[in-house]
Protein backbone atom coordinates (compact mmCIF):
# COMPACT_ATOMS: atom_id res chain seq x y z
CA UNK A 1 0.00 0.00 0.00
CA UNK A 2 1.56 3.26 -1.13
CA UNK A 3 1.30 6.46 0.82
CA UNK A 4 -0.40 9.15 -1.18
CA UNK A 5 0.26 12.83 -0.53
CA UNK A 6 -2.61 15.20 -1.25
CA UNK A 7 -1.96 17.66 -4.09
CA UNK A 8 -2.23 20.78 -1.87
CA UNK A 9 0.36 19.35 0.60
CA UNK A 10 2.92 18.92 -2.18
CA UNK A 11 2.72 22.65 -2.92
CA UNK A 12 3.51 23.56 0.68
CA UNK A 13 6.84 21.75 0.64
CA UNK A 14 9.93 23.93 0.45
CA UNK A 15 10.75 25.13 -3.03
CA UNK A 16 7.58 24.01 -4.75
CA UNK A 17 5.47 27.06 -4.08
CA UNK A 18 5.45 29.69 -6.80
CA UNK A 19 6.29 33.22 -5.77
CA UNK A 20 4.17 35.80 -7.49
CA UNK A 21 5.77 39.10 -8.50
CA UNK A 22 3.91 42.20 -7.39
CA UNK A 23 1.76 43.67 -10.10
CA UNK A 24 2.61 47.06 -11.55
CA UNK A 25 0.43 49.93 -10.47
CA UNK A 26 -1.75 51.36 -13.18
CA UNK A 27 -2.94 54.42 -11.25
CA UNK A 28 -0.46 56.75 -13.00
CA UNK A 29 2.30 56.50 -10.38
CA UNK A 30 5.83 55.92 -11.58
CA UNK A 31 6.93 52.30 -11.23
CA UNK A 32 9.80 51.65 -8.82
CA UNK A 33 13.15 51.64 -10.61
CA UNK A 34 15.48 48.70 -10.54
CA UNK A 35 18.43 48.24 -8.26
CA UNK A 36 22.00 47.75 -9.41
CA UNK A 37 25.22 46.67 -7.74
CA UNK A 38 27.95 49.26 -8.30
CA UNK A 39 31.66 49.22 -7.54
CA UNK A 40 33.38 52.46 -6.54
CA UNK A 41 37.16 52.52 -6.32
CA UNK A 42 38.50 55.34 -4.18
CA UNK A 43 41.80 56.63 -5.52
CA UNK A 44 44.52 55.74 -3.01
CA UNK A 45 42.46 53.14 -1.15
CA UNK A 46 43.29 49.45 -0.83
CA UNK A 47 40.19 48.09 -2.53
CA UNK A 48 36.81 48.94 -4.05
CA UNK A 49 33.56 49.59 -2.23
CA UNK A 50 30.49 47.70 -3.45
CA UNK A 51 26.87 48.48 -2.64
CA UNK A 52 23.39 48.37 -4.16
CA UNK A 53 21.66 51.56 -5.32
CA UNK A 54 18.50 52.42 -7.21
CA UNK A 55 19.04 53.26 -10.88
CA UNK A 56 17.41 56.67 -10.41
CA UNK A 57 19.69 57.64 -7.49
CA UNK A 58 21.74 60.79 -8.14
CA UNK A 59 25.51 60.72 -8.52
CA UNK A 60 25.82 63.05 -5.50
CA UNK A 61 23.96 60.53 -3.31
CA UNK A 62 26.23 57.72 -4.53
CA UNK A 63 29.29 59.82 -3.67
CA UNK A 64 27.86 60.47 -0.19
CA UNK A 65 27.16 56.77 0.39
CA UNK A 66 30.68 55.92 -0.76
CA UNK A 67 32.28 58.42 1.64
CA UNK A 68 30.12 57.21 4.55
CA UNK A 69 30.96 53.58 3.86
CA UNK A 70 34.66 54.42 3.46
CA UNK A 71 34.70 56.19 6.84
CA UNK A 72 32.62 53.49 8.58
CA UNK A 73 35.07 50.81 7.45
CA UNK A 74 37.97 52.86 8.85
CA UNK A 75 39.87 52.98 5.58
CA UNK A 76 43.01 55.02 5.02
CA UNK A 77 43.76 57.73 4.00
CA UNK A 78 41.05 59.68 5.79
CA UNK A 79 39.08 61.59 3.15
CA UNK A 80 36.47 63.68 4.96
CA UNK A 81 32.82 64.03 4.03
CA UNK A 82 32.61 67.19 1.89
CA UNK A 83 31.02 66.14 -1.40
CA UNK A 84 32.19 69.33 -3.12
CA UNK A 85 35.83 68.23 -2.87
CA UNK A 86 35.29 64.94 -4.78
CA UNK A 87 34.58 63.93 -8.37
CA UNK A 88 33.13 60.66 -9.68
CA UNK A 89 34.35 59.19 -13.00
CA UNK A 90 33.60 56.12 -15.08
CA UNK A 91 36.23 53.52 -14.16
CA UNK A 92 37.16 52.83 -17.77
CA UNK A 93 36.80 56.36 -19.17
CA UNK A 94 38.20 58.84 -16.67
CA UNK A 95 38.22 61.78 -19.06
CA UNK A 96 34.99 63.49 -17.98
CA UNK A 97 33.61 63.86 -14.46
CA UNK A 98 30.01 62.80 -13.95
CA UNK A 99 27.43 65.46 -13.19
CA UNK A 100 26.24 65.25 -9.54
CA UNK A 101 22.61 65.78 -10.58
CA UNK A 102 22.43 62.91 -13.10
CA UNK A 103 20.91 59.54 -12.17
CA UNK A 104 23.60 56.87 -11.72
CA UNK A 105 21.75 54.38 -13.92
CA UNK A 106 21.79 56.68 -16.96
CA UNK A 107 25.50 56.10 -17.61
CA UNK A 108 25.23 52.39 -18.37
CA UNK A 109 28.23 51.60 -16.21
CA UNK A 110 28.57 49.74 -12.92
CA UNK A 111 32.21 50.65 -12.15
CA UNK A 112 33.25 54.09 -10.97
CA UNK A 113 36.29 55.93 -9.64
CA UNK A 114 36.06 58.49 -6.83
CA UNK A 115 38.85 61.08 -6.79
CA UNK A 116 39.60 64.09 -4.66
CA UNK A 117 39.56 67.32 -6.67
CA UNK A 118 43.01 68.69 -7.41
CA UNK A 119 43.58 72.30 -6.43
CA UNK A 120 46.39 74.64 -5.55
CA UNK A 121 46.40 77.38 -2.95
CA UNK A 122 46.78 80.91 -4.29
CA UNK A 123 48.26 83.90 -2.47
CA UNK A 124 44.96 84.79 -0.76
CA UNK A 125 44.54 81.26 0.65
CA UNK A 126 41.71 80.17 -1.64
CA UNK A 127 41.95 76.98 -3.65
CA UNK A 128 42.13 77.27 -7.42
CA UNK A 129 41.12 74.25 -9.48
CA UNK A 130 44.05 72.60 -11.21
CA UNK A 131 42.34 72.82 -14.61
CA UNK A 132 42.55 76.62 -14.50
CA UNK A 133 46.26 76.67 -13.76
CA UNK A 134 47.48 74.29 -16.45
CA UNK A 135 49.55 71.15 -16.53
CA UNK A 136 52.84 72.64 -15.32
CA UNK A 137 51.36 74.00 -12.08
CA UNK A 138 49.71 70.78 -10.94
CA UNK A 139 51.00 67.74 -9.14
CA UNK A 140 49.01 65.11 -11.00
CA UNK A 141 49.01 61.37 -10.67
CA UNK A 142 51.08 61.12 -13.86
CA UNK A 143 53.87 63.15 -12.30
CA UNK A 144 53.71 61.02 -9.16
CA UNK A 145 53.92 57.85 -11.24
CA UNK A 146 56.89 59.17 -13.22
CA UNK A 147 58.74 60.08 -10.01
CA UNK A 148 57.99 56.65 -8.50
CA UNK A 149 59.23 54.83 -11.59
CA UNK A 150 62.38 56.96 -11.65
CA UNK A 151 63.10 56.07 -8.03
CA UNK A 152 62.55 52.37 -8.69
CA UNK A 153 64.74 52.30 -11.79
CA UNK A 154 67.59 54.18 -10.07
CA UNK A 155 67.88 51.57 -7.28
Amino acid sequence: MALQIPHHAAQIRKGTQKIQKPEKKSDGKKAESGRILITVTVLGSAGPIRFVVREDELVAAVMGTTLKTYAREGRRPVLGSDLNSFVLYHAFDGSNALSPMEPIGSFGSRNFLLCKKQGLLTGDGSATPAREIGKKGTCSWKAWLNRSLTLISSQ
